[in-house]
């Protein structure tokens, strides 16, 4: 723990999520905590001849009710808003009001996944081209064509582009970084927001996760490669560790978190929800058997447990990436074996997305809010539609119904396809 290390705590003091079951943590509680599902048939856009037509969107979301800074929204993509809405109610969350911390002394750290233009930004673009590349005039491209693209175009699409906005909504002046790196980016980004506080370069940070995978182009590419479900009940579709699961589904959504110094958080009356005990990080590198046994996700266990001076033993739940697909929930059940021992199969364990999908960086961190919320609330949601357990996969699953929580020390892990993983350890206070 940081108080034996001597290095200064770290709390969480503010949550906000938007999610496919519910905008703000009142919403998002009450629909985990009573098992509802937020997958059902894509309604956002015609799915076609696609495979998979199931998809958890973000329903009712006004960005108006959340976002100050009005006049930057026809610069912000929906992942982008969904990102500065859940760092916005983060900081309402945590009673950190605009000149309460010093601005330079506030940072933002956020994650944020590919995010794809729309076909109709680029098209009048498209068609000029055509055009001049009939008549063999490309050289009208330069002086004429990229006329057709909006100035401001790219900052839809920039991955930094949520961090930035944050910084700008909240007059953060302190560090400021983006991850980009998939699933793993939420609590990566909660890493380097510690340890800003830790080396003394901020007071209080913004960290957090967003993205979207509610659009077409998006849509179209992960039924190309993606073990997408195509079950014909969609709030059954998503079965993380069920033997008869037959794949993930695309979703949306964002969380942010407050993180403060903990006397930051004391010397003014703070709520907290956990500390920050250790965040670890692993990849499993090139040889395709690591992959399959989740070596970088059990290096990232192993560490994080090491920062916080706790064993498996101590551990009382763990919050799963599940993704619900075979391979995936494979190798990250033989992960948590490899880092936890015997006592993997003990620990309750609860996967999210079976409530709301995969969507890249933002579910790992709508899955860590999850997390917070239990422990604030002493019961942890179960695991949807897991009904018959996978020998492959010989784990504690919740199920059934929410769990009555007697042990305040939680993991939280998320891994990527090509097995870059991190796992955080948090204890309520």
């Amino acid at each position: 723990m940081a108080a034996c290390s001597g290095l200064p705590r770290v709390v969480v003091t503010g949550v906000g999520v938007v999610s496919p079951i519910g905008i703000g943590t009142d919403s998002f509680w009450k629909q985990l905590i009573a098992g509802t599902s937020g997958i059902d048939t894509l309604s956002a856009f015609s799915a076609g001849g696609l495979p998979s037509k199931l998809a958890a969107e973000v329903r009712d979301f006004d960005p108006l009710e959340h976002i100050y800074q009005r006049k930057f929204l026809k610069v912000m993509s929906r992942d982008i808003q969904l990102g500065v809405a859940g760092a916005s109610m983060a900081m309402k969350d945590s009673g950190l009001s605009r000149g309460s911390v010093d601005p330079e002394r506030l940072g933002v750290e956020f994650g944020a996944g590919h995010i794809s233009t729309t076909p109709e930004e680029l098209a009048d673009a498209a068609r000029h081209m055509q055009e001049i590349s009939l008549g063999s005039k490309t050289s009208q491209w330069a002086e004429d064509g990229l006329g057709q693209i909006a100035p401001l175009w790219l900052l839809k699409q920039l991955p930094n582009m949520p961090a930035c906005h944050v910084a700008i909504e909240h007059d953060a002046r302190g560090p400021n970084n983006t991850i980009t790196s998939c699933e793993s980016s939420a609590l990566l980004a909660l890493a380097e927001g510690v340890r800003a506080i830790e080396r003394g370069a901020a007071d209080a940070m913004i960290v957090g996760a967003c993205s979207s995978y509610i659009h077409p182009l998006e849509i179209a590419r992960l039924n190309l490669y993606e073990s997408l479900s195509r079950g014909e009940t969609p709030a059954e579709a998503c079965r993380p560790f069920d033997l008869h699961r037959d794949g993930t589904v695309a979703g949306e959504g964002a969380a942010a978190f407050v993180l403060e110094r903990y006397e930051h958080a004391i010397s003014r009356g703070a709520p907290i929800y956990c500390e920050i005990l250790g965040v670890g990080a692993g990849c499993d590198g090139r040889d395709p058997a690591n992959r399959t046994s989740g070596l970088g996700l059990a290096r990232a266990i192993q560490s994080a447990l090491r920062q916080s001076n706790l064993t498996p033993r101590d551990l009382g739940h763990i919050n799963a990436h599940g993704k619900g697909t075979r391979r995936d929930d494979i190798a990250e059940s033989r992960a948590y074996h490899t880092a936890l021992g015997m006592v993997a199969e003990t620990i309750p364990v609860t996967a999210l997305k079976s409530y709301f999908g995969h969507f890249d960086a933002g579910a790992g961190a709508v899955e860590l809010a999850g997390s917070l919320l239990a422990m604030r609330h002493g019961q942890l949601p179960m695991t949807l539609n897991y009904r018959t357990p996978d020998p492959m996969c010989p784990l504690n699953i919740v199920r059934g119904e929410p769990l009555t929580i007697t042990n305040g020390v939680a993991l939280s892990v998320n891994r990527t396809r090509m097995g870059q993983s991190a796992a955080a350890v948090i204890r309520a206070i």
